[in-house]
C-alpha cells in the first residue's frame, strides 16, 4: 500500500518493480511528485537513482465510459515520435490494474515552460516574442493536422465519419452520468448544437484538450514548442474541433474576468483571436465559416468534463486543490457558450 511518503493513486513498491524491469535506468528506490491541478487524469514525476520520468493514470475515481484510456494516449504518443508534432517519448505501458489500481504508462520527463494564468518572470518579454508564442501554437497546430494518421499506423484510431453528431451525443450521455443537479443552459446547448452540425471537409488527428497550458515551450526561446502534452482525448476527427478548443482558452483585452482564460495572451504582442484564426486559415488552407459551432461546442464538452469532476470531488475522489468550486464553473461555462451562439453570425446557433 501507499505510504504516507507516496501520493495516493501509487502503490510504491508494485511500481518500483515495474519500472526496474520495463524502464531503462528505472531502478529505484524512487519518489514520487504529484503534479498538475489533478482534475483528470494524475500526472506525477518520478524520480530515482538513474533519471527522471513521468507516470500518467485516470482519476481515482468516477471514470466515465470511453474516457482516461492509458492505451491510447501511450499508442498516439509513439505513432508522433518523429514527427513534426514534438510529443515525449512514450516508454513503457502497463495494463495490469493490479500494479497501481489502475493501467499506467511512463514517458520521458520533457520539462519547459508551461504557461498558465500569467508569463514567468523575465520570460517572453517583449511584444515581438508573445506574438511567437502565438506562432508557434499555431504552426504546432498545423502540423498536427497535416500529419498523414494511416502512415504512421493510426487509420483505426477513431471513426472520423460523423465525428461531430457523435460528439454531440456523446457528450450529452457524459452529461446524464456526471451532472449533480439540473443546469437548464445545457439543456439547450445540446439541443442548439444538435440542430445543424457542419460538414468536416477532412479528418486528422485531433488532439481534443490543445491550448498554451498543454505545451511545454523552449526556456531559451518562447517561439518553440518542446512538447504537447495531454492526449488522453485524442482521436481521428474535424480538426476545427481543437482551434475552437485553443479559442475558448484565448483570451485578449476587454474580455471579462474567467478563471478559463488563459489571461497572459491578453497582454501586448499576443495575436488576437480573430488573428489566430486568420493564421490557422492561411496555414491550413481550412474554412473557418463555422468556427463559432466549434467553439460552442469546446465549451458545452469542457462544461460537462467539469461537472464530472465535481462529481468526483463530491464522493471524495479528487486530489488536488479548488475542486470545490468546480460546481459553479460548470453553470458559467454554459452560460458563456449560449452568449457566443446567441452574437454568432451562424443562424443555427441562435
Amino acid at each position: 500500500m501507499a505510504d504516507a511518503a507516496t501520493p495516493p493513486g501509487i502503490e510504491r513498491e508494485p511500481v518500483e518493480r515495474f519500472f526496474a524491469r520495463h524502464v531503462p535506468e528505472g531502478q529505484g528506490p524512487l519518489h514520487f511528485t504529484l503534479i498538475g491541478d489533478g482534475r483528470s487524469n494524475l500526472t506525477y514525476r518520478v524520480e530515482g537513482p538513474g533519471g527522471a520520468w513521468v507516470l500518467r493514470r485516470p482519476p481515482l475515481g468516477h471514470v466515465l465510459p470511453t474516457a482516461h484510456d492509458m492505451g491510447r494516449e501511450f499508442r498516439v504518443l509513439r505513432a508522433l515520435s518523429g514527427s513534426e508534432v514534438p510529443v515525449p517519448t512514450a516508454i513503457a505501458l502497463c495494463e495490469d490494474d493490479a500494479v497501481t489500481g489502475a493501467a499506467f504508462y511512463v514517458m520521458e520527463h520533457c520539462p519547459g515552460v508551461v504557461l498558465a494564468q500569467r508569463l514567468p518572470d523575465g520570460y517572453a518579454t517583449t511584444p515581438n516574442e508573445r506574438r511567437r508564442i502565438g506562432d508557434a501554437l499555431v504552426d504546432t497546430l498545423v502540423a498536427l493536422h497535416a500529419v498523414d494518421y494511416r502512415a504512421l499506423g493510426l487509420a483505426d484510431f477513431g471513426r472520423p465519419e460523423g465525428y461531430l453528431e457523435r460528439q454531440v451525443r456523446r457528450w450529452s450521455k457524459q452529461w446524464e452520468r456526471s451532472k449533480t443537479r439540473p443546469i437548464p443552459e445545457i439543456d439547450e446547448l445540446q439541443r442548439r448544437l444538435a440542430r445543424e452540425v457542419p460538414v468536416s471537409a477532412d479528418a486528422t488527428i485531433v488532439h481534443g484538450d490543445f491550448r498554451l497550458g498543454n505545451m511545454a515551450l523552449d526556456p531559451a526561446d518562447p517561439g518553440r514548442v518542446l512538447a504537447v502534452y495531454d492526449w488522453e482525448m485524442a482521436t481521428l476527427g474535424d480538426p476545427l474541433a481543437d482551434l475552437g478548443y485553443t479559442l475558448i482558452y484565448w483570451a485578449e483585452a476587454g474580455d471579462e474576468p474567467s478563471a478559463l482564460h488563459d489571461a497572459l495572451t491578453a497582454q501586448p504582442g499576443f495575436v488576437s483571436r480573430d488573428e489566430l484564426c486568420a493564421a490557422y486559415a492561411g496555414r491550413s488552407g481550412r474554412n473557418l465559416e463555422r468556427i463559432d459551432f466549434y467553439r460552442v461546442l469546446a465549451l458545452y464538452k469542457l462544461a460537462v468534463i467539469t461537472e464530472g469532476i465535481y462529481a468526483r470531488f463530491q464522493m471524495g475522489k479528487t486530489v488536488g486543490q479548488g475542486f470545490e468550486r468546480a460546481g459553479e464553473q460548470t453553470g458559467r461555462l454554459a452560460r458563456r457558450a449560449l452568449a457566443i451562439a446567441e452574437s454568432s453570425t451562424d443562424a443555427s446557433l441562435r
